[in-house]
């Protein structure tokens, strides 16, 4: 996967190192960035210890949210693959002492199932 991916909504995975760059002001001292996935601007970044959804607003892309939720946080996660009139699939997760769940869109592909395994293996540990 590469650019067109990520511009077509798809998510691709990418390179950790720049990942740690851009991220530098956020990571703690004891805490590594592991795995990361662009979806269009965005990023789900799994660190060693927890999630950060990296939400870049505005026509720049200047203006960043930066959600972090500790693994042991997350009560459960689900996805919704696309349908055959349904161009979209969708990742929900739930957050203790929270109703509503985080979601991230994603488009028909088998991206968010990489994303999926992903987040379960850091949510097991």
């Amino acid at each position: 996967m590469g650019l067109l991916d990520g511009l077509m909504g798809n998510v691709s995975e990418v390179d950790v190192k720049e990942v740690e760059k851009e991220l530098e002001m956020i990571v703690t001292n004891h805490e590594r960035v592991e795995k990361a996935y662009k979806l269009i601007r965005d990023l789900i970044v799994f660190t060693n210890t927890r999630l950060i959804l990296i939400d870049k607003q505005g026509m720049t892309g200047k203006k960043v949210e930066y959600h972090s939720i500790p693994y042991k946080s997350i009560t459960h996660f689900s996805i919704e693959t696309a349908g055959t009139f349904d161009l979209d699939a969708e990742l929900k997760i739930w957050i203790s002492s929270t109703a509503q769940p985080v979601s991230k869109q994603f488009k028909k592909d088998k991206s968010i199932y990489d994303v999926q395994k992903t987040l379960a293996n850091y949510v097991a540990k």
